[in-house]
């Protein structure tokens, strides 16, 4: 616990004397100022993370994190729990989409275990930090204890620890876990006091009985255990998940160590809410790669004040929508690195 308040109290503003730099720099550029617009401002952001005001083009990794969650019992998603294994082990096989759209952005993939029920049968090319074999049944009691959580947390930050010692300079998230729309909506209604009527989608693609379903369960697990908004460990252990834990550790990791962070879907925003709501400065490392076409992740992004990048009704998770982002991200760097200035152009200036 002592380690993730440390890492919480490392989180510090943005580089404001970066970001003026960057800001006049683009100016400078052979086009109409603010002509290129979010892509300008993805630039001035990474300027001020980074504190340089001409950014390197940063390597790229995305860190997926794996977790099962006890409430597949309620019957609230399309697909068998087992699931969660097949795909680690299609991500570690190279098949799945997300190793498509890493590859096409030139990006490494680490997918971590980081609470999954079943036995992975060949574990190479995963990186182990098991927590437990999954979380409880939220409708029954909390989904971990506290300890656990934490301990999630601080897995999370550990893997950034490693990704900046390897050079990494733009970080993605993803995951995966059969159940895990329905901890995130849980979380989300526990932060924001909206109903779960009003924030529940369809995840893995469940008919509209199975939607009373996640919505009573989410209804049930929110009565059971009455997560406290005001203490975001209390929410995360309580109706979270191990992933969802993981993944808010990396954010805080990312931004504590000045490391641009992009948020993917749904799960990635309930992720990045908890962490949010531990450090609100955290937000400002984070970018918002694309709108989800799952209902509460909107509420996610206006809750931290993020504008997503992208919106191509995307809902597959699994860091997809990140690793898109990517692009944008280094063509922002690119731009204010390679673009010429009106001077060193010859081009004259609007009078």
């Amino acid at each position: 616990m002592l380690r993730l308040y440390e890492v919480i109290d490392k989180v510090k503003p943005l580089d404001d004397e970066a970001m003026k730099l960057a800001q006049e720099r683009l100016d400078s550029l052979t086009k109409p100022q603010g002509s290129l617009g979010r892509l300008e401002e993805v630039a001035i952001r990474i300027a001020g993370i980074t504190g340089k005001y001409i950014p390197d083009v940063p390597r790229k990794l995305s860190i997926l994190m794996a977790a099962d969650h006890g409430v597949v019992e309620e019957g609230v998603s399309a697909f068998p729990q087992n699931v969660t294994v097949e795909m680690v082990e299609n991500f570690v096989n190279g098949g799945a989409a997300m190793n498509v759209l890493s590859r096409h952005v030139r990006s490494d993939l680490w997918v971590v275990d980081i609470g999954v029920k079943g036995d992975i049968p060949d574990k190479r090319g995963i990186i182990d930090k098991k927590i437990a074999r999954g979380t409880s049944n939220m409708t029954k009691g909390q989904a971990m204890d506290r300890d656990e959580a934490i301990k999630a947390i601080e897995v999370g930050i550990s893997m950034v620890e490693q990704a900046k010692a390897m050079g990494y300079g733009l970080i993605g998230t993803g995951e995966m876990g059969i159940g895990n729309t329905t901890a995130s909506a849980a979380v989300v209604c526990a932060f924001s006091g909206i109903s779960p009527q009003d924030v529940v989608g369809r995840g893995t693609g469940i008919d509209d009985e199975g939607l009373k379903r996640k919505v009573r369960a989410i209804e049930k697990a929110l009565e059971v255990n009455r997560p406290d908004p005001a203490d975001p460990v209390d929410v995360l252990s309580k109706v979270g998940g191990l992933e969802i834990a993981g993944l808010a550790g990396v954010f805080l990791g990312c931004a504590a160590m000045r490391i641009p962070v992009l948020i993917d879907g749904f799960i990635s925003g309930a992720a990045a809410l908890v962490a949010y709501k531990l450090k609100p400065l955290a937000g400002e490392y984070m970018i918002a790669s694309h709108l989800s076409m799952e209902r509460g992740h909107r509420v996610e992004l206006d809750m931290m004040g993020l504008k997503p990048l992208l919106n191509l009704d995307m809902r597959l998770g699994e860091g997809t929508g990140a690793a898109l982002a990517m692009g944008i991200v280094d063509v922002s760097i690119k731009i204010i690195r390679e673009m010429a200035t009106f001077e060193e152009a010859g081009v004259s200036q609007k009078e």
